[in-house]
């Protein structure tokens, strides 16, 4: 089944044309708009705000701008705190004045303990100590700076992360110095993920890898037939992934072989992360459309017709997964009995992942919370929809 989504590529394209836009003195410069989306911990979300980047053009000049981390209370909308991540400055070439790189955020913080590790389209890792607000920053490649599009993991006191330069990167989590590097064959978008021992990553070389987390060592590239950026999900001695090559896999991570007779294909590119629940995987799609999936086998259990490209991850809270559209509009799915439900417009554009709290055993009684291309993240209640609070983050 192959349903074109040509708003769906549009839109994806232009995002892709902006990251990898040229930048410098030859012509007008193509500079990023970012803003990640938020994780929780300790009653707190931490996120980036969306930051304009602001083009050298012809003139060949431009000024510093910054980036953010923001806490906010999870329970009221209130910002506790913010820290500052300062822009850099690079060469111009040719005689022109030198040119800011924007700190735009495009990947989700880590967090671990006190620690809130965020990466910069600046090709640098941020280190801020929660408590005090304290903090340390690198270039992960010191030699020739890249960008760095997905989001840090942090696991057993190291922290891993892929740029743009095509390497992946483990750093001690608290010297923020190289512990090793490996090698891929195009750029990495992808935030990686990490089961036990093992980091899996996806790469603009088409394959997803699996690595040693203690070394770096490859055990196995599966190759598909397009760019993977989304987060790989491992589950069960399954890892499940999608790709530009508007299909969707399942490797078995202990040798890297196919687990299904054959791939899955979708509509359009899959950006966002899929989710499981009860062996059904959940994966969105840029053709508007949500494929419930036999985890097994890889057939097609359902498929959920949202009316606009998915490009925010989805999460799941007991047997209910959400999912949000870009053209605002925010569903709740009943696992159990696949019954898509409407929750909420906010009549914003949504790509940011969402994320979610409950307490007490009561996924019914959880938030979901959503940051907005309008800057402005809600909290919403998982089981009416109703806004709790609403904050601009700026």
């Amino acid at each position: 089944m192959k349903i074109r989504s040509n708003i769906a590529l549009k839109v994806c394209l232009a995002l892709v044309l902006v990251l990898l836009g040229l930048s410098g003195c030859t012509g007008i410069r193509s500079t990023p708009e970012g803003g990640s989306g938020g994780v929780i911990a300790d009653a707190t979300i931490f996120l980036s705000p969306s930051v304009k980047g602001a083009g050298g053009g012809f003139g060949c000049t431009a000024p510093i701008l910054e980036g953010k981390l923001v806490a906010v209370d999870a329970e009221n909308g209130n910002r506790l705190w913010e820290v500052t991540l300062e822009a850099t400055r690079q060469s111009g070439g040719y005689g022109c004045a030198p040119s800011a790189i924007p700190v735009a955020i495009y990947g989700p913080p880590a967090v671990a303990g006190d620690r809130v590790y965020i990466a910069g389209y600046n090709g640098r890792i941020y280190e801020i100590d929660a408590s005090t607000r304290l903090s340390q920053d690198r270039y992960v490649n010191e030699a020739n700076p890249q960008p760095i599009i997905g989001g840090p993991v942090v696991s057993g006191g190291k922290v891993y992360l892929g740029s743009a330069d095509g390497m992946v990167y483990a750093l001690d989590g608290a010297s923020l110095e190289q512990d090793w590097e490996f090698k891929t064959g195009g750029k990495i978008w992808s935030t990686p993920a990490i089961d036990g021992d093992t980091l899996y990553i996806g790469s603009f070389d088409k394959k997803l890898y699996a690595l040693n987390a203690s070394d770096g060592t490859e055990k196995w590239a599966f190759e598909t037939g397009g760019a993977i950026i989304s987060t790989p999900l491992v589950n069960e001695g399954t890892v499940y992934v999608g790709s530009f090559d508007r299909t969707f896999y399942a490797v078995n991570a202990s040798d890297g072989t196919a687990k299904w007779g054959k791939p899955f294909e979708g509509g359009s590119w899959f950006w966002a992360n899929p989710v499981i629940y009860n062996g059904t995987v959940y994966a969105p799609c840029l053709d508007g459309r949500v494929y419930a999936l036999d985890a097994e086998s890889g057939k097609l259990v359902a498929d959920f017709d949202l009316g606009s490209p998915v490009s925010s991850s989805p999460v799941l809270l007991g047997s209910s997964v959400f999912f949000a559209s870009e053209n605002g509009k925010v569903y709740s799915l009943d696992a159990t009995t696949n019954q898509l439900n409407l929750l909420a417009e906010l009549g914003e554009a949504i790509q940011a992942p969402l994320c979610a709290t409950f307490e007490g055993g009561c996924p019914s009684c959880g938030i979901i919370y959503v940051y907005t291309g309008s800057q402005n993240l809600y909290a919403l209640s998982a089981a009416s929809g109703a806004k709790l609070w609403s904050q601009s983050i700026k």
